[in-house]
């Protein structure tokens, strides 16, 4: 079976938090969910009230969202520019005038037009808006004086335990769609 093309450079793209009161408890969920999910220590991380590196935090892999940004707009694009050319084929087949008498022009345009809206589409992949209710309500959090644990899963399987085992610790979570 062929490998599946990932958008994503992320190697811990599928993020979770919980929110606990301010110190222990939260340092004590960490601990928990690394111990019991055998989660590499960089995969857990607490953020206390002050911390000045939230973002860094939320979102650790600067090279990997590079990465995203990349695979995103070249496979989206391409696959916009494929779309175009089908639909061209399609057009053509059916006859449509506009495309018989001109087919170069009207086979660039549709090209053109699929390969800006896959390039679009990967401009949305990489901004990644399924991430913000996560990193708004831990900035939120924090702010408000609270700690919070991060859990950087490298599955969605490994996302859920962590899920599973954060609101069993009795945190608030919160999770990246």
């Amino acid at each position: 079976m062929a490998d599946v093309v990932s958008l994503s450079g992320e190697k811990y793209n599928h993020e979770v938090a919980a929110v606990f009161g301010a110190g222990e408890p939260a340092e004590k969920a960490a601990r928990e969910v690394r111990e019991a999910l055998e989660l590499r220590a960089v995969q857990v991380e607490v953020l206390h009230p002050g911390d000045k590196a939230l973002g860094r935090s939320l979102e650790p892999e600067s090279r990997g969202i590079f990465e995203t940004l990349v695979r995103a707009h070249f496979w989206l694009g391409v696959a916009g520019a494929m779309a175009g050319f089908l639909l061209y084929l399609l057009l053509s087949f059916t006859g449509l005038p506009m495309v018989t008498n001109s087919p170069v022009i009207a086979g660039v345009v549709m090209v053109g037009f699929g390969a800006v809206i896959g390039l679009m589409l990967g401009g949305l992949v990489t901004l990644r808006p399924d991430h913000d209710p996560y990193i708004f309500r831990v900035r939120a959090a924090v702010r408000d004086g609270q700690s919070a644990v991060l859990v950087h899963g490298a599955s969605l399987e490994q996302r859920k335990a962590a899920e599973d085992e954060l609101g069993r610790l009795g945190g608030d979570v919160i999770h990246s769609v």
